[in-house]
Order: C-alpha cells, then structure tokens, then sequence
C-alpha cells in the first residue's frame, strides 16, 4: 500500500516540473544582480542600455527588456554600474535621469534633495542629460524592440530617481563616425 501512494505522489512532482514554464523556473534561479550584470557586460554593445530604477517602476514588456531584482540600494546599484563600466573597453555609458528630479519637493517625498545630493557627488563632473521620464521610458521601449535593455530594480521609494544609461561604442567617438560618413558621401 505505501509503494502505490508514492507512485501518485512522483507523478504529481513530475507533473509540477514538467507543467511549470520555463521563464519562471530560469528567474526564480537567477543569479546575484551582480553576477548578472558581469555576465552580460561583456555581450552589451552601443544602443544598448541599462537603467537602474526605483521600486515602483514598471515591468516592461518589449522583448529585449529584461528586469532584475536587485534588492539593494539605488546609490548602491548606481555605484556598482558605473564602476564595471568604467573597467569596459568597449562600451561607454551616456547617463539620463529624469527631469521632474529636479523639482520633486521634499515635502512630497521625504529623502529627494539628500538623494540628489548623493547622486550628484556619486557622479561627479560625469554630463548627465536630463529629459521627462516619459520621453526616457519611450526610448528604453523602442529600444527593447530591437536591442537589449537591462532593468535593474531596487529598493527606492522615491520617485523620478532612476539613472538610465545609454551605452556607446568604446572605441569610436560620434565626431569619428560623422567623418566616416562625410567621407563614404564625398562631402
């Protein structure tokens, strides 16, 4: 009698792991946001981007864009991105954040002006385009259509404080490439 209960029980396992889909079994067993970000570093090319985001942003659906839990601070995140760009060779990152960080009140989001304090020390002298959040996300879904787009999610409650990052080629400057193309036109 114990053997025939065991058989039904086997089954039902079986048919858990065979029914569950494929995408949620590779992200429940998806590696640190570090480790991940190391690991795709190296295929991610210009027109590329990566965006660290804050926790309320959303689960786009483009194909090429792919979000990552982080579970970590955003100043944090930021600083990890940042520093393994700067050891790329190939890629160099353009930096975006939204406009409406500028003028978000203190007193409708508790932690925005030490945030952009942070933010702005964390960068440095590094140029830093500031567009409307909307006009970024349209980007980043045009770009997912074609490109990879990597979403990395944190902790932060405050609002408009995602960085985005475009990535450019490493080795060759928009002025080379507008005289490649002067060139190849005869001009």
């Amino acid at each position: 009698m114990p053997t025939f209960r065991a058989v039904p029980i086997f089954v039902f396992i079986l048919l858990v792991c065979i029914l569950t889909p494929v995408g949620d079994r590779a992200h429940a067993a998806s590696p640190d946001w570090r480790t991940r970000l190391n690991e795709e570093l190296p295929l991610l090319g210009h027109r590329n981007w990566i965006a660290v985001v804050d926790s309320a942003y959303p689960l786009q659906t483009s194909a090429g864009v792919e979000t990552i839990e982080t579970n970590a601070s955003q100043l944090d995140v930021v600083r990890t991105v940042l520093d393994q760009l700067s050891k790329a060779k190939h890629v160099r990152p353009v930096l975006f954040t939204d406009a409406e960080l500028k003028v978000v009140p203190e007193t409708d989001a508790a932690g925005v002006t030490a945030y952009r304090e942070a933010l702005s020390s964390l960068l440095g002298k590094t140029e830093v385009q500031s567009l409307p959040h909307e006009e970024i996300i349209s980007k980043l879904d045009e770009a997912g259509k074609t490109f990879h787009v990597l979403v990395l999610k944190t902790n932060m409650t405050i609002p408009y404080t995602s960085v985005f990052i475009s990535l450019e080629c490493g080795y060759w400057s928009a002025d080379a490439e507008k005289r490649l193309r002067e060139k190849m036109t005869g001009r």
